[in-house]
């Protein structure tokens, strides 16, 4: 199993570790573990690493690292969103530095059978872990409006009822099963490919994946809780695949650093009277270079946006 690691490229990580800075024995909580590629350069480095993740099927690459790393190195079968409860159990109140690499990870994506990719046909499932809904459960149950929504909202799929719509027609006949049934049907709706770089389905998976795994929500809890464990100049690197999640990071960053909108010529100056909980690291998102996309082309739409913690308490208006 170790040797499949190298296939699953860690985006961003030479940007991490600068944003990160020296890692001897610093505590570092990697929220996404997937198959240790940033928990393993953070422990090359010096570093005691705890690491988060939901799907249990990582273990053997937990397991690769316990052995090779037994003193420095834990994981939490947990979401990330549940790091200070994760952090207890081991004993820990407080870490140097959070790093999160947000979506579905390219080990999922590779495997069939879990149901994540549009380009290789399995169980219509999606889930992160063997708990909750299913794709399947929501688009051979849910009303046309409801799946619409989903679609639109997290998909941002401006043809969402078009694609609702077929969906239903289609599961009155049978329901959806498979992956590529449901690609098909999304590929119809839409008119087809006509030479498109994208898949038609593209939007319609991104949606439905958020939705079974409520990772926006998950993503706004993690935020807000890495606040109240990083030490002051503790670190919270975030990794980004598409707009919404940015969005939600650079929001949440500019709120927490204390950067507001300016006044115009007829306004006066907004003034925000927060003590600042971080400051920013990167004040714009860093992308990826020309050669790392050029070697894994996951990384075109990467974006990684940092923070640093100050001395203010967490969630605190002066």
């Amino acid at each position: 199993m170790t040797e499949a690691a190298p296939a699953h490229l860690s985006v961003l990580l030479p940007e991490v570790l600068t944003v990160l800075g020296n890692l001897e024995d610093k505590l570092i909580v990697d929220g996404t573990f997937g198959a240790g590629g940033y928990s393993r350069a953070f422990l090359l480095g010096g570093a005691r690493v705890v690491a988060f993740d939901r799907d249990a099927r990582v273990r053997p690459f937990v397991e690769a690292l316990s052995l090779e790393f037994p003193d420095r190195f834990q994981w939490v079968n947990r979401c990330f969103s549940e790091m200070a409860e994760g952090l207890a159990e081991l004993g820990h109140a407080s870490c140097d530095a959070i790093v999160l690499d947000i979506g579905v990870s390219s080990m999922q994506l590779d495997e069939a059978d879990r149901g994540f990719s549009f380009m290789r046909d399995g169980p219509l499932d999606m889930r992160m872990s063997v708990d909750g809904r299913s794709a399947a459960d929501i688009v051979n149950e849910d009303d046309k409006d409801d799946i619409a929504h989903v679609i639109w909202l997290y998909g941002e799929e401006h043809k969402s009822r078009a694609i609702a719509s077929a969906i239903v027609r289609r599961r009155e006949a049978q329901p959806f099963e498979r992956t590529l049934d449901l690609a098909e049907v999304v590929e119809r709706a839409l008119g087809g490919r006509r030479g498109a770089p994208v898949h038609p389905a593209t939007r319609t998976f991104q949606g439905l994946r958020i939705a079974v795994n409520d990772e926006l929500g998950e993503l706004e809890r993690a935020l807000e809780v890495a606040e109240t464990l990083l030490k002051p100049d503790g670190v919270l690197a975030v990794v980004t695949f598409h707009s919404l999640e940015d969005r939600i990071v650079k929001n949440f960053f500019n709120d927490r650093s204390g950067k507001v909108a300016g006044g115009s010529r007829y306004a006066p100056q907004k003034v925000d009277a927060r003590k600042p909980v971080y400051t920013l690291i990167t004040p714009k998102a860093v992308q990826a270079s020309e050669a790392e996309i050029a070697g894994n082309p996951r990384s075109r739409s990467a974006k990684l946006r940092a923070v640093r913690r100050t001395l203010a308490p967490a969630g605190v208006v002066s």
